[in-house]
């Protein structure tokens, strides 16, 4: 196995922890893991496996993409539970 494989194989097993960010969790379940979410959504693993362990937040331009492609099964409110009434206020009252 390669270094990186290795690598990304350490990312993966990341996530299996208790403290990672179930949305982020869910979206990479919908894909096959990371390497598949990270590729239907044109990024590195490493910057979805850094969400997922809450070292970076999703970014904002990424969370509308993120909940169509999962058919709102992930939703911006979950992406970004701290501010989203603040960026989309239009989701205020809406659940």
């Amino acid at each position: 196995m390669s270094n990186n494989q290795n690598k990304n194989k350490t990312n993966e097993n990341k996530m299996n922890e208790s403290e990672d960010f179930q949305p982020i969790r869910t979206a990479c379940e919908m894909f096959g893991g990371v390497r598949g979410f990270a590729k239907a959504i044109n990024i590195a693993p490493s910057a979805v496996t850094n969400w997922a362990i809450k070292k970076n937040p999703v970014p904002i331009i990424r969370c509308v993409e993120i909940e169509e492609l999962t058919g709102g099964m992930v939703t911006r409110k979950q992406l970004r539970p701290d501010d989203w009434h603040l960026i989309w206020p239009e989701l205020r009252g809406r659940d």
